[in-house]
């Protein structure tokens, strides 16, 4: 399926960011392949190519990578999309379940930039774009399994960027902020829940799904990929709201930017 466009992997693309974001790549010129842990309830995408492929599993990434190479001949951008997400305090949440969360948020990650960049090597150039969060910058109380993911996928970005930029390829980030999808409602709850942090649990979770419901469209996010995909910067705040976020978090004297987090979450002191 030689066309000439260039081509984009973008994962996790059944719904929300990953969706929009491959609809996008398809109306900027783009060959798309998106893929799913499981293709068979996804409603066909116009212009995409849905693939199964699982980040977490070696052996899925690395059929998938092949797949796409036989059939396109190319991958030019990697959009790695695929998260879970994780609720409940830091205590409540057990080694096994933080290990969940990082095996598909950062080893996952890393499986497909292991398997994607001899093809990009090769061709010399490509692009490798991230989707990070506000919470790979900022702390986020009742989601420290979530946020650690995330900062671990920034170090990771900035340090890959360096190692493959003499290579053609750049690696970037893309943060968006809350955004309206199913994420957080989607998100695993603590396996070890404990009533001291009940309370303050139950109202950080209605925090966030009232910032989640005033967030903005996956498509905010999306413009966000597209313009990482065709204008490389180290990184992309996706939407006004991170861009603020980032602002304050660069700028704001420590003890103002603790006092806000905790305000935010209403949480006391």
């Amino acid at each position: 399926m030689l066309t000439g466009k260039p081509v984009a992997v973008v994962t996790g693309a059944s719904s929300g960011i990953g969706k929009e974001a491959a609809l996008a790549l398809v109306a900027a010129g783009f060959d798309v392949v998106g893929t799913s842990r499981n293709t068979s309830g996804v409603a066909p995408l116009g212009g995409v190519t849905l693939l199964g492929l699982d980040v977490a599993n070696d052996a899925s990434v690395a059929a998938a990578v092949q797949e796409v190479s036989e059939r396109f001949g190319r991958i030019d951008v990697l959009v790695n999309n695929a998260g879970v997400g994780s609720m409940g305090a830091a205590e409540e949440t057990s080694v096994a379940q933080a290990r969940a969360v990082f095996d598909t948020n950062v080893f996952g990650v890393m499986r497909m930039v292991n398997e994607v960049l001899p093809h990009m090597r090769a061709q010399g150039r490509g692009r490798i774009i991230n989707i990070s969060s506000v919470l790979g910058f900022l702390p986020q109380p009742y989601m420290a399994a979530y946020a650690a993911s995330k900062h671990a996928v920034e170090g990771y970005t900035e340090s890959l960027d360096h190692e493959v930029r003499d290579h053609g390829v750049r690696a970037l980030i893309v943060q968006p902020a809350y955004t309206r999808t199913g994420f957080e409602a989607n998100s695993a709850k603590p396996d070890t829940p404990l009533h001291a942090y009940a309370k303050q649990r139950q109202t950080v979770d209605r925090v966030m799904a009232d910032a989640v419901r005033g967030g903005d469209a996956p498509a905010v996010v999306a413009q966000a990929i597209v313009a990482a995909a065709t204008d490389p910067k180290p990184r992309y705040t996706a939407g006004p709201l991170a861009g603020r976020a980032r602002l304050l978090r660069r700028l704001a004297p420590a003890a103002v930017f603790d006092k806000q987090i905790r305000k935010m979450n209403q949480l006391s002191g």
